[in-house]
């Protein structure tokens, strides 16, 4: 069997990639699937920490829009990624994969407390740790989270699993039928040119910690395995190009 290029990851998911078709919820078939590929990485010994977005559930910026306070709406954002996390916890645990979920607002009685030395421990004891409510402060989204985490635990890349894209284009490709799919980038150009691939923040904190970025399709069963085992799918986002 061939090593996995990469020992300790962090897989960004979209709380739309759970919700499938439908747009809203928890599509069980999705949720399945995303657990039996992290079960596949992790059986190869590769350390998973998991961050998941609340987007199927609400979208804070949807709330501020609507006129609630911007604070009050992203809070409930955080909630829905709890939501998320611990059904990406049953359905782990259903495989037989040992999970964790830290959450970064306290609700000990369904979660830990994020710990930073705690979270690391249980990656080292090849549990999958799963990152919930954000960076339990408003204004951040979870890519942002993401981020903080994976410099943080000192993961070795960012997974980022989209239900609706196979890496980065030029401009939305539902749209505009000429954009162009790039292979590799650094965080500059994504900076520069505004590309909807994470916030600016993010994407910041990506390049200052030199962590690189694979943007993929996660609705092709197995490719979160093909991009540990380092084939060259989605779009790789750098510090710098070649680095």
């Amino acid at each position: 069997m061939s090593t996995p290029k990469y020992k300790r990851v962090v897989l960004k998911l979209s709380g739309e990639a759970l919700a499938g078709e439908a747009g809203f919820g928890i599509n069980p078939p999705i949720i399945h699937s995303v657990a039996n590929q992290v079960k596949e990485i992790a059986e190869l010994g590769v350390e998973v920490a998991v961050v998941v977005g609340g987007g199927n559930i609400w979208r804070g910026k949807i709330g501020s829009e609507m006129g609630m306070d911007r604070a009050t709406a992203d809070y409930m954002g955080m909630l829905a990624t709890v939501m998320n996390s611990l059904a990406l916890q049953d359905s782990l645990e259903q495989n037989g994969i040992e999970t964790r979920v830290q959450t970064s607002i306290d609700m000990r009685q369904i979660a830990e407390p994020y710990i930073r030395r705690r979270a690391i421990r249980h990656l080292e004891k090849k549990r999958v740790v799963i990152f919930a409510a954000g960076t339990g402060n408003p204004y951040f989204s979870t890519d942002t989270t993401a981020a903080l985490r994976a410099a943080e635990i000192e993961a070795d890349v960012i997974l980022m699993a989209k239900n609706n894209v196979d890496g980065v284009y030029s401009a939305d490709p539902k749209l505009d039928e000429t954009a162009v799919k790039y292979d590799e980038l650094s965080f500059l150009d994504v900076i520069k040119d505004g590309l909807a691939v994470m916030d600016s923040t993010a994407s910041s904190l990506c390049m200052d910690n030199n962590i690189p970025l694979i943007v993929f399709s996660i609705m092709e069963e197995g490719n979160i395995k093909r991009v540990v085992m380092g084939e060259s799918i989605g779009t790789i986002v750098r510090g710098k190009k070649n680095d």
